[in-house]
């Protein structure tokens, strides 16, 4: 299945923005939990936000919170991660995933729990660096 995951990452300044986008040409994104991930080198894989369509549940990372936001928008099947506020910590490459598990039963404390991904995009790359 096409999934496509990650499109705009690349290089911006401390304190600069991107946006990452997840699409798919064959799954509804709307029947899925999104999340984002990220994994900086020799770090571990680490949950930055999901967005579930069926219950209206949107939440983050504790190191994102107020600075990213989650988005989605149905008629392009397209979720949006929104970056602001950038600094060096948020370099890695960041993944979008679904999850069908978390979308029909959302285990709040699992929401970034990899192994209830079954989807994966390719990841993309985002550099802070001045």
């Amino acid at each position: 299945l096409r999934f496509s995951c990650g499109v705009g990452g690349g290089l911006v300044q401390p304190g600069g923005s991107l946006r990452l986008s997840c699409t798919s040409s064959k799954i509804n994104l709307d029947e899925y939990q999104i999340a984002w991930f990220r994994q900086a080198p020799g770090k571990e894989r680490e949950g930055v936000g999901y967005i579930n369509s069926r219950d209206g549940s949107i939440d983050y990372g504790d190191r994102v919170k107020g600075r990213f936001t989650i988005s989605k928008d149905s008629a392009k099947n397209t979720v949006y991660l929104q970056m602001n506020s950038l600094n060096p910590e948020d370099t890695a490459v960041y993944y979008c995933a679904t999850s069908q598990i978390l979308y029909y039963s959302p285990i709040r404390t699992q929401d970034f729990t990899s192994d209830l991904y079954d989807r994966w995009g390719q990841g993309t790359l985002v550099t802070v660096s001045s």
